[in-house]
């Protein structure tokens, strides 16, 4: 799926910022491959029918070329009907092969070691650092090692405009130290809205209130413990994932296998935690197995969050931390006890904003969501590729429209325009990330979850982002947007 990019750096003023451009270039006038190809099936067979004498061949191939031309050119939902055969085949395929259901075999031993998810998240495998205690996730098949760290902050929208200037000054450094790490396959960055448990309540009943054994501070305490779920909570954490391939030399120096990526990667994780630190970024601790079971299990049984939160012994084990169940339709997810939908930002805003362009998403009232920005940094040799790349297509492109007569619009200039303003970043030393934006939203039945994916696609307006439903691909974007283990759709 593609998605946006952006330089990072660090800026002496608040100023307004601006997205490049979601690119919609093809590789000729416009048309991707796959529109070049089913054109030119639909070309050979007119061609060939006119050859071949014409007449009455051209009515027996009018099936081709007309069905050529209408997948070319017929958009569904802002896109190419040929573009919508990939994701509809895979979706058959899936439903075919019996892949959109999924229930939990509880007689059957999972081997050691292995995360209780469905789909391809089986192939995942815990690790604990002895060193830290920290939960490694490690993925054979994309060859990565996640760890998690949940972190407080003040409210960045209380703050006065220097200090403001300060924060996003001070995050800027940490995004481009992740840039110059090199070794660093994702940073994600996960903002979720859960139910409050109480457990605030008694936490400040036991520091300031005053057990005297009489009738009000009994009746006090008894209401305390009885409450339930009064309001909500936003909870981050920040995950780092290690590319155990781009740092394949360091993992031999440190002893090979798992055990020297552990200390690859803590290298990494001292390396964030400062640059946290130094941004006004509370990190509590990379987070032990028992706490990322507990956020995988109130994933995907929200109901049950507010009592894992009371009950710190409960949920503690990652071989029992998956669903029970799991249906995906083409339009939404169903897994224990809630309904999800996932939407991705495919167009961030396309005119100067601030900082804080976010907060209407981000600060929803009564709508249980998550909110997870995939960062991928590119190495510099790689993101000058691209650039020159995408640079040749745009000169190409414009002389060939130019051969045929057609004008070039404004938005072919922007995105030059913003291929040209990464290309001057990437020159002055900064770095290069890709952004992907993902909202999932909750909700206990599918009235409510439609009365919430509604609101959000207006906050998103509002933000002056675009949003679209991820249609066919739902649990691979709920894993990208709920759980923080660097899932990338």
């Amino acid at each position: 799926m593609p998605s946006e990019t952006t330089s990072t750096g660090s800026s002496v003023e608040l100023v307004p910022v601006k997205f490049s451009r979601l690119t919609r270039r093809g590789i000729l006038l416009g048309l991707s491959l796959t529109q070049l190809i089913t054109l030119g099936i639909g070309g050979l067979s007119l061609v060939g029918a006119l050859y071949a004498g014409g007449g009455i061949l051209l009515a027996y191939t009018a099936p081709i070329w007309v069905l050529a031309a209408a997948l070319t050119w017929i958009p569904v939902a802002g896109r190419p009907v040929v573009e919508w055969l990939p994701v509809c085949f895979w979706w058959v395929w899936r439903t075919t092969g019996g892949q959109l259901l999924y229930r939990r075999r509880i007689t059957t031993p999972r081997p050691e070691g292995t995360l209780a998810l469905p789909g391809d998240m089986a192939r995942l495998r815990e690790y604990t650092d002895p060193e830290t205690g920290a939960g490694m996730i490690h993925d054979p098949t994309a060859n990565t090692l996640t760890v998690v760290t949940e972190v407080s902050h003040p409210a960045f929208v209380l703050l006065d405009p220097a200090e403001q200037q300060r924060r996003v000054t001070a995050w800027g450094r940490v995004l481009a130290t992740v840039c110059r790490s090199g070794r660093v396959a994702t940073l994600q960055v996960l903002e979720r809205t859960l139910p409050d448990s109480g457990t605030g309540l008694a936490e400040w009943w036991a520091k300031h209130g005053t057990d005297d054994g009489s009738w009000a501070a009994e009746t006090y305490a008894e209401l305390i413990d009885r409450a339930g779920p009064a309001g909500e909570r936003h909870a981050t954490t920040i995950s780092l994932s290690l590319d155990m391939k781009a740092a394949a030399r360091q993992i031999r120096t440190a002893g090979g296998g798992i055990r020297g990526a552990a200390g690859v990667l803590r290298q990494e994780m001292n390396t964030l935690t400062t640059a946290l630190r130094t941004a006004d970024l509370t990190p509590s601790g990379w987070l032990t197995p028992g706490e990322i079971a507990v956020i995988l299990r109130s994933a995907y049984d929200p109901a049950l969050a507010p009592v894992l939160q009371r009950h710190g012994e409960l949920g503690q084990s990652l071989a029992t931390a998956g669903p029970v169940a799991v249906n995906e339709t083409w339009s939404r997810l169903r897994t224990d006890s809630a309904h999800h939908a996932v939407l991705w930002i495919s167009e961030w805003p396309r005119f100067m904003v601030h900082p804080g362009f976010l907060s209407p998403v981000l600060l929803s009232t009564g709508i249980q969501r998550s909110f997870s920005l995939l960062c991928t940094p590119m190495r510099s040799d790689q993101a000058a590729r691209d650039i020159r790349k995408q640079k040749v297509e745009y000169i190409s492109d414009q002389a060939q429209r130019a051969k045929i007569g057609q004008i070039e619009d404004a938005a072919d200039r922007a995105e030059f325009d913003d291929v040209l303003q990464q290309e001057a970043d990437l020159t002055a030393g900064h770095g290069v990330l890709r952004y992907t934006g993902l909202v999932s939203v909750t909700a206990p039945t599918v009235e409510e979850l439609d009365a919430n994916v509604a609101a959000i696609e207006q906050a998103a307006i509002q933000a002056s982002c675009e949003t679209r439903l991820l249609v066919g691909q739902q649990a691979a974007a709920f894993t990208a947007a709920v759980l923080p283990l660097c899932r990338r759709v």
